[in-house]
């Protein structure tokens, strides 16, 4: 991850503090979901960067993550629960005409609160297998060990690093040690209550949510991939899938806005304008 270079904004939600950063754009919004384990940090290439020079990016921090405050209870980690803050956190910003972008964890979270974001212009999800339910989770996803940490309370210094390295393509240059850092200082009351509402089937079939939705979804994929079955994507039948096919980037991973900004960049923007 690059030096924290944005100013970390918050607001309050129902009592609790909400952290976000937002760029300098004035363009379209571009609301930005991290992934489980991560916060508004993740996205630092795409704020500071020309993307972030055009659009008016914000990206905030789930609760327990980041600049955020700790959910009040275990549901407020569920799907549901942070679907809800997505919702809430649009309307707070003046962004219900977005395009809405989430990375793994985050693009399960925007495609459960898709139906509720009834003004926002399009989707765009990366390192998300949408699901219907947890049956299809040994196809959803590759047959990795690290995607069990995401769900686990406790992490060791060790642990984290792997889990980082799982986040990137197998021999990546970047280093893990940010990633790891980000891991640590998560709640881990934030993996336990997801896996706990998850196992309770506790959230929306995000196949009939993708496949019923009546503005685009781009899906995006790391060739490179360590975590995400492109097969599974690729075997989905989703109606308003932009452009008519995941969109594949070459040599990255799970973390396309680590690994690949400027080509996550460009994707993004050229769906961007599509949608305008």
């Amino acid at each position: 991850m690059e030096p924290d270079t944005v100013e970390l904004n918050t607001l309050v939600l129902d009592g609790r503090r909400i952290a976000y950063r937002q760029s300098a754009g004035r363009g379209r919004a571009v609301v930005l979901v991290h992934g489980n384990s991560s916060s508004s940090r993740a996205w630092q290439a795409l704020l500071d960067g020309p993307f972030g020079q055009r659009y008016r990016c914000l990206a905030l921090d789930l609760p327990g993550h980041g600049g955020s405050a700790p959910a009040a209870s275990g549901d407020g980690y569920s799907l549901p629960g942070h679907a809800e803050v997505l919702v809430r956190f649009v309307a707070a910003v003046d962004a219900q005409d977005a395009l809405v972008v989430g990375h793994s964890l985050g693009g399960h979270i925007v495609l459960e609160a898709a139906p509720a974001l009834t003004g926002c212009a399009g989707f765009a999800v990366f390192g998300t297998p949408p699901m219907a339910d947890l049956t299809a989770m040994p196809v959803a996803f590759l047959p990795n060990p690290l995607v069990n940490m995401g769900f686990t309370a406790e992490v060791t210094p060790e642990e984290a690093r792997a889990y980082a390295a799982g986040q990137l393509a197998p021999g990546s240059a970047l280093p893990v040690e940010p990633i790891a850092r980000e891991i640590l200082a998560t709640d881990g009351a934030a993996r336990a209550g997801l896996a706990a509402s998850l196992a309770a089937g506790a959230f929306a079939d995000e196949v009939a949510v993708a496949a019923g939705l009546d503005r685009p979804l781009a899906v995006l994929h790391g060739r490179e991939e360590q975590l995400v079955s492109l097969a599974y994507l690729e075997s989905l039948e989703l109606p308003r899938l932009w452009r008519g096919a995941v969109q594949v980037v070459e040599g990255a991973g799970h973390s396309l806005q680590l690994e690949a900004p400027e080509a996550l960049a460009q994707l993004l923007t050229e769906f961007a304008e599509e949608l305008a």
